[in-house]
């Protein structure tokens, strides 16, 4: 790939000599060959460049290059955003066979779209839809009546259940569970939890006695080019569904619960769990480890901190930090006058003291 062609690609400038020919793209440390592409977007690493094989390079727009280093080299002004594009050039094929596997088994109604690639043992069961393009890797299990858009990607051992609906372009990590029943029991009497739930009490009298499953007649409903990481779970609905919004991206290790309604374009970062028919607005962060409770709603453009507990509505805009979850500020002044609580508990103490010399020299007066 000549550097003139990435530097097109990037949208960024580029200096010295378009036609030299990369083949990889690499941390400069990492430089063995002069067909080699730097990748030293951060100024910190313009050493790491002196010395080295390298003879193309992406810097960020305004770094110093080492004099005499380089053939050429593109400037960017985002580097971050240009990481997207150079993956998205250099991105490594999926090894997937051709056509369906002889291990795969494909009953006879499902639907199979033109260029679908399928890995072994995989099973798509009856009344099943994969469109066009899509792969689906080893082990994978799509049920009966899931839907599955075009141009995807199911990866080994992820499982779709009945009737989920995926849109097109989504990318699902290993071992995900799309459509596994929600967590969803009751009792015949006032239970525990209700009781719990009902006021500021410290002690409950009610029992968990006889739970009983609430079946989940629902389904999951995911957008366009959606991502989905490794062992995530999205539960279906109770009765309706649980939905998640085009361009949303689901970090490894989620669990959202039934019902749950994500918007577009919202990132939820690892371990984060979402309990049942909460609402998520659109552009959310939910940074790791966020818990979410159920029937919550956060409004669009919400940025929550790593940790945090969500136990009241959030509305939109907002950065809630914190367990309980409150305005950022909020945090920090209740963070402040925390760490002074040991030096008023001393003061106090002092001034209870003299108060006491006091009065007991007043009596003795």
């Amino acid at each position: 790939m000549k550097l003139s062609d990435i530097a097109t690609a990037l949208g960024g400038t580029l200096v010295g000599d378009g036609s030299v020919d990369v083949t990889r793209a690499v941390h400069p440390g990492e430089v063995t060959s002069e067909h080699d592409l730097a990748i030293a977007m951060d100024k910190k690493l313009m050493q790491a460049l002196d010395g080295s094989a390298a003879k193309a390079a992406i810097v960020e727009e305004g770094a110093t290059v080492p004099e005499g280093q380089l053939s050429g080299y593109v400037q960017v002004k985002r580097p971050r955003y240009a990481m997207a594009g150079i993956t998205d050039l250099f991105e490594l094929p999926i090894h997937a066979p051709d056509g369906v596997h002889p291990s795969a088994v494909v009953e006879p109604d499902a639907t199979i779209g033109d260029d679908v690639r399928i890995g072994p043992f995989t099973y798509v069961a009856r009344g099943a839809v994969v469109g066009d393009g899509t792969i689906l890797m080893s082990n994978v299990t799509v049920g009966a009546n899931a839907t599955i858009g075009a141009q995807g990607l199911v990866h080994a051992g992820a499982r779709i259940g009945e009737r989920v609906e995926i849109g097109e372009h989504v990318i699902i990590h290993h071992n995900a569970s799309i459509g596994a029943d929600g967590f969803s029991f009751v009792t015949p009497e006032l239970g525990a939890t209700e009781e719990a739930r009902g006021g500021v009490i410290d002690e409950v009298t009610a029992k968990n006695e006889i739970l009983t499953r609430i079946n989940s007649l629902g389904t999951v409903i995911i957008g366009d080019n959606v991502e989905i990481g490794a062992c995530t779970s999205i539960d279906r609905g109770t009765v309706s569904s649980t939905r998640i919004g085009d361009c949303t991206k689901i970090d490894d290790l989620v669990m959202i619960g039934h019902n749950v309604v994500i918007g577009e374009n919202c990132m939820v970062c690892g371990q984060v769990g979402i309990a049942g028919s909460a609402t998520i607005g659109s552009r959310v962060v939910l940074a790791g480890q966020v818990g979410v409770a159920d029937h919550i709603k956060i409004g669009d453009d919400v940025v929550v901190g790593a940790t945090s507990a969500v136990g009241m509505n959030l509305k939109s805009g907002m950065i809630a930090v914190g367990s309980p979850a409150v305005a950022k500020s909020k945090a920090a002044e209740i963070y402040m006058y925390t760490r002074r609580l040991k030096s008023l508990f001393d003061e106090v103490t002092r001034l209870k003291d003299r108060l006491k010399a006091v009065e007991s020299g007043n009596k003795k007066g």
